[in-house]
């Protein structure tokens, strides 16, 4: 297991990487008034670490996405005196990709690759996303998503391959078949755009679901239809499994990250 003093070094190249992190959520189920990227995970707010982690990696670009209590969080931001972290609001919860959409005029002109994380993700692993990069500038797909396999995917959104082994879409849990539930491999909310692409698929979103919102996973299916390549790369740790959703597991993720180093 990686522990905080994973020593991948960045390539230079990953200066032309933006990252967007998702920290407009309040969290309803975690029993604070608190910004869910501003509960504490072994004694700071948790979105610090995936900030950290994009350090590591070498990407000198980052846009937070915040919304419930958005001054809080900007405060709490700019306590890293980080010339290269910049904010977009989201004022109105209306999915990932409409989140993502606060962001068009800050990406506007970026000419590079666009990588899309939770701000509630404190235990992504800067290798993890320093292999991410270097397998999308290997390959170049329109879209990269970062997996992996689980033992007990339950409730995740299943990775769907053909035969041959290609990426042909993401099924939530609710609603795959018998046989898509048996697939281990599962979506993480890991996405590395090239910008073009990400820019394009969110012009063609829709809220047409159950939800009224508009999901990023929509882009992989539009880009996927539209012909463009879309890959999914299981190169994600057993420890970036762990998901933040209420008080209990965050007790769980403080207490792995306390015993893999990280106080």
């Amino acid at each position: 297991m990686t522990t905080k003093t994973d020593s991948s070094a960045p390539s230079t190249a990953n200066a032309n990487v933006c990252l967007v992190v998702l920290a407009a959520g309040k969290g309803t189920r975690m029993n604070s008034e608190l910004p869910k990227v501003l509960c504490p995970v072994v004694d700071r707010p948790m979105i610090h670490f995936v900030l950290d982690a994009a350090d590591k990696a070498g990407i000198q670009k980052k846009i937070a996405v915040v919304g419930y209590e958005a001054d809080l969080v900007r405060k709490e931001l700019r306590t890293r005196n980080d010339d290269t972290l910049s904010f977009a609001e989201q004022t109105e919860q209306l999915g990932t990709g409409h989140a993502v959409q606060m962001c068009l005029d800050q990406l506007a002109d970026h000419d590079g690759l666009t990588l899309v994380i939770a701000g509630d993700s404190p235990l992504i692993q800067p290798s993890s996303l320093i292999k991410l990069i270097e397998h999308f500038q290997a390959t170049r797909p329109a879209l990269l998503l970062g997996t992996l396999t689980k033992d007990d995917p339950t409730g995740l959104g299943r990775i769907v391959r053909d035969d041959s082994g290609q990426f042909t879409g993401i099924v939530e849990h609710k609603d795959a078949t018998d046989e898509q539930r048996a697939i281990c491999e599962v979506n993480m909310s890991t996405y590395l755009f090239n910008n073009a692409d990400l820019l394009d698929s969110l012009s063609k979103l829709s809220n047409d679901n159950a939800q009224g919102e508009y999901y990023l996973t929509d882009c992989a299916r539009l880009l996927h239809e539209a012909g463009r390549p879309v890959e999914a790369l299981p190169v994600l740790q057993d420890c970036e499994s762990l998901s933040i959703n209420n008080p209990e597991e965050l007790q769980l993720v403080d207490q792995t990250m306390r015993a893999m180093g990280y106080a």
